[in-house]
């Protein structure tokens, strides 16, 4: 007696296509910039312009990020009727763009802070000391147009201290956002406060904005000045005077 088993052929086909179905109806990955931002948002984290997000990025995470803002910034490009398939100084200017922003102009949203190690203050320094000029670049977190100056830092140390390149690390990272001048310079004031405590802190920022001098009013001459003083600076006028001598004599009023 021969027995024949018949395949539920239909059945499986059916079944084939209820998945396909079901495929086709699961939403689509999100973008990894959304991605990032539903994990900040969770996080109860802010991320205005001169914010860092650094911390919840993985560098896997950058580089896609970077293609997806590649992509957008073509789109701006073809808005613009600029024809970057046939044009070789623009064909591939997205691509360079995107590259800049996350890992150059504003790498201190995007990339961590440098490492700084402090160490004790094992003389016990208790004397003002000074650093600049420090080049400052940065940008205007209205028109995403350079700004460039000078910084100086005055150190009244504490218990610890850090090596005197760090500063300049510092300040290159936090500036390295979109930023308005008055907010980066306590931004700045506050990230060093934080890492070592010193007795005294004054830090002065003088910068050219090319929102002014490329657009806009076009004075080619104005600069702006911020100053923040705390701690020794601030509590005894003799040692702010004394910071602002310093700097005065390494180039601070020069225009």
């Amino acid at each position: 007696m021969t027995i024949s088993i018949s395949r539920p052929v239909s059945n499986i086909s059916e079944n084939d296509a209820k998945l396909a179905k079901s495929l086709e109806s699961l939403p689509s990955r999100k973008a990894i910039s959304q991605i990032i931002r539903d994990r900040v948002i969770a996080a109860g984290d802010p991320f205005f312009a001169n914010d860092t997000i650094a911390h919840h990025i993985s560098e896997i995470e950058r580089e896609e990020l970077k293609k997806e803002i590649e992509g957008k910034l073509q789109g701006v490009f073809d808005s613009l009727i600029i024809d970057t398939a046939n044009d070789h100084n623009t064909k591939e200017t997205a691509r360079r763009v995107a590259k800049m922003y996350v890992d150059e102009v504003f790498k201190g949203r995007y990339h961590p802070m440098p490492k700084v190690t402090d160490f004790p203050n094992a003389k016990e320094l208790d004397e003002i000391y000074t650093l600049g000029p420090i080049t400052v670049r940065s940008a205007c977190s209205h028109h995403f147009v350079p700004i460039v100056g000078q910084a100086w830092i005055g150190i009244v140390p504490s218990d610890r201290v850090i090596g005197i390149s760090k500063f300049n690390r510092i300040v290159d990272w936090v500036m390295s956002r979109p930023h308005i001048q008055e907010e980066a310079a306590i931004m700045v004031a506050d990230t060093i406060e934080d890492l070592i405590k010193p007795k005294g802190l004054a830090f002065v920022i003088k910068a050219q904005h090319m929102c002014m001098t490329w657009r806009g009013v076009k004075e080619p001459e104005t600069k702006m000045v911020n100053s923040i003083v705390r701690g020794s600076f601030r509590q005894d006028p003799s040692m702010k005077k004394e910071f602002f001598d310093l700097i005065r004599a390494h180039g601070f009023g020069d225009s």
